[in-house]
């Protein structure tokens, strides 16, 4: 095993800043313009669905579409639209959206996670629609997601409003239903059918439809009428795709990432940003593949705290960490590679005690006579891009791109006293 480890250089990404928004006072009026408060009358009970996603202003959003509800005479509660996350679990779900301080204490009203389903269609494939009792009960359903590119699909349909009526108010079983018909149609043939049945179906108030950015900003919040919902997730998908950050090279021999996790990316680590397959990939050490970037080989230092152990996407690394291996909840990564039929993402890679060893070898793995040339990169996570080290020979590779500069000199890489890099 080589002991080299190439210098490295500080680059940062620059990106155009988004318009900040007055969010209590942007939900108040498009929610007035959509005459949601016309449809509501007194005592209505009204079902909010929240996601296990790691939202930036979540909580303000939430509470500020409650004001309105409540404003307008109806009796909202909250609803944890997130399929099988949280180990599949009411407890589990609820204290996920407690991280990001959706409370029944901070926001006043309840919170219904019981996991039961009752079918409400089935689809033409045969596959019963399942959707949860306790929104089924409320007059009006309102889910509140992000709309962003899928990481296990590309096309004209990603994660948004769409997805959580079907996976998220699913929840496990309903979940379930839905991957194991998307292993035979596909994502998006199956999302389409199932949503389409759910909004013909369910009333559906309408759905807050949250666009975030380069530096998980909010950059656009839009309130959309459920006929409103295909062709305007649709859009709002095209300007998410066009704010997602990039990795500023095309290839990169070894990619280290400081940690992934549930709140980073439904897969732990983004494939719209490794450009790693969660159903597969190759680790050939040549560029014939149609992924975009090629990255030869991912080193995964940890998991993320607010994963709670849930460490799905770590079977897309090559190399990890004993450290991560040990932080990791088998419970929850299983359930949720199992209700998603994506099991590669739960395999366990190579491991070793400490960065420095975990480095040396994945480098070696590359294979090559001239490991000066080896383009390295390190991340904090697949979510934030704006700040990266990279190994001396990529610095001539982004000269002249736009928004990038370098700062400082290439230095060597600093382990700690047991062999384990510093933070980022």
């Amino acid at each position: 095993m080589s002991e080299f480890i190439p210098r490295m250089i500080e680059v940062r990404q620059s990106y155009p800043a988004s318009t900040p928004l007055d969010i209590p006072s942007l939900i108040e009026r498009q929610l007035a313009q959509a005459g949601v408060a016309e449809k509501i009358k007194p005592g209505m009970k009204i079902a909010v669905g929240v996601g296990s996603r790691g939202i930036t202003n979540l909580q303000q959003i939430v509470k500020a579409t409650l004001a309105v509800l409540i404003k307008a005479g109806a009796r909202p509660f909250i609803v944890p639209a997130m399929g099988s996350h949280g180990g599949a679990t009411a407890e589990g779900q609820t204290k996920l959206l407690a991280e990001y301080g959706v409370t029944a204490e901070n926001l006043g009203v309840p919170i219904e996670a019981s996991m039961e389903t009752r079918k409400i269609a089935t689809t033409s494939n045969g596959s019963e629609v399942l959707f949860s009792i306790p929104a089924l009960g409320a007059d009006f359903i309102l889910p509140i997601n992000r709309v962003k590119p899928h990481t296990d699909f590309p096309g004209t349909l990603g994660s948004g409003i769409l997805k959580m009526l079907t996976i998220g108010f699913g929840k496990h079983a309903g979940a379930i239903n839905a991957h194991r018909d998307i292993t035979r149609r596909g994502y998006e043939t199956v999302l389409r059918e199932f949503s389409r049945i759910i909004l013909d179906t369910v009333p559906v108030l309408c759905g807050v439809a949250i666009v975030e950015d380069q530096r998980h900003q909010t950059a656009a919040i839009e309130v959309l009428l459920p006929d409103q919902i295909v062709a305007g997730e649709g859009l709002l998908l095209e300007k998410a795709r066009a704010l997602m950050p990039r990795l500023p090279l095309d290839e990169i021999d070894l990619l280290i990432i400081d940690e992934i996790g549930k709140e980073i990316s439904g897969a732990g680590m983004d494939p719209n940003v490794t450009g790693r397959d969660v159903s597969g990939y190759s680790d050939a050490l040549y560029g014939e593949s149609a992924q975009s970037p090629r990255i030869y080989r991912i080193f995964v230092r940890n998991l993320s705290a607010a994963t709670n152990g849930n460490g799905i996407g770590i079977g897309m690394a090559d190399f990890t960490t004993t450290r991560a291996v040990k932080a990791l909840d088998l419970r929850y990564t299983y359930v949720n590679a199992l209700t998603s039929i994506k099991v590669l993402s739960a395999k366990i890679p190579i491991h070793f005690d400490t960065d420095r060893e975990t480095i040396q070898t994945a480098l070696g793995t590359l294979a090559s006579a001239n490991p000066e040339t080896l383009r390295v990169v390190r991340i904090a996570n697949t979510l934030n891009l704006d700040r990266l080290l990279v190994s001396e020979c990529c610095v001539s590779a982004l000269a002249g791109k736009a928004g990038i500069t370098t700062h400082g000199a290439a230095q060597p890489i600093e382990f700690d006293p047991d062999g384990n890099l510093l933070p980022l």
